[in-house]
């Protein structure tokens, strides 16, 4: 196996490659307005670092958010275009499963139940709590920190959203980002557990998840079919009572 795993679902841009034992090569840059120019580079970087050619990768991992919609697109984008040309299967993961995974299988990570939370903007956060690394209990969800306060007063919390308001979340530690290599991490035990998707299964689906259409459901916890996890609509909207314009 050679998983090769990506993430924009945050400021982070962050690639890795997986062997199916460990992490190879992993990159990872923070820099919320380039995830487009940063991506393909650290790809590169990446697939080079470890010696490995793109044609050599049997499986695709990609975050699939919650986030913004443009940073979420470029690295969804990016990974159904690998799969297609590749041949390959494409695994979507929630963004805030990997970096639950990441803070609860740390040395010194929480012995019980924690949160995990990312800027949503707006002054507000996707969250979601967990029991254990591997057991997501609640969310993922997007919400204001003073309206989830009681919610989670007490819990051991990680992820930039938890960083900005620490009058919510006064018990926080690292990971601060998500990261490739947890991401890949994730997948990995996923894939050896029996779930996953077959080569050309992974194409992107036209509805996206958690958009706030009608009709959306919780978001299971593994591997997703690799399509945009919102939890609301993007903040440019065609006005309800807009006027058309025709010129003579």
């Amino acid at each position: 196996m050679l998983l090769l795993a990506l993430d924009t679902a945050t400021p982070a841009v962050t690639v890795a490659l997986h062997d199916g034992a460990a992490v190879v090569a992993e990159s990872s840059q923070v820099d919320a307005r380039r995830h487009g120019e940063l991506l393909l580079p650290a790809v590169d970087r990446v697939l080079a670092s470890a010696g490995v050619k793109l044609a050599e990768v049997t499986d695709i991992a990609v975050g699939v958010g919650p986030g913004p919609y443009t940073g979420l697109r470029v690295g969804l984008t990016t990974a159904d275009t690998f799969g297609f040309a590749l041949g390959v299967p494409v695994h979507g993961v929630c963004t805030l499963d990997a970096l639950a995974h990441a803070f609860g299988t740390s040395s010194g990570g929480p012995a019980g139940p924690f949160v995990v939370a990312t800027d949503a903007r707006r002054k507000e956060v996707y969250w979601a709590r967990y029991e254990d690394a591997r057991t997501r209990a609640f969310g993922p969800a997007v919400d204001r920190p003073a309206d989830i306060a009681e919610r989670v007063a007490g819990l051991p919390a990680a992820g930039e959203g938890a960083f900005l308001y620490p009058e919510a979340f006064p018990d926080v530690g690292e990971p601060r980002h998500v990261t490739a290599a947890a991401l890949a991490a994730f997948a990995v035990e996923r894939l050896a557990a029996g779930e996953g998707l077959p080569a050309g299964g992974g194409r992107a689906v036209p509805r996206a998840m958690g958009d706030g259409s009608e009709g959306d459901g919780e978001v299971p916890q593994g591997l997703l079919p690799p399509r945009p996890l919102y939890l609301r609509r993007p903040d440019a909207q065609v006005p309800k009572n807009y006027k058309v314009v025709t010129q003579r």
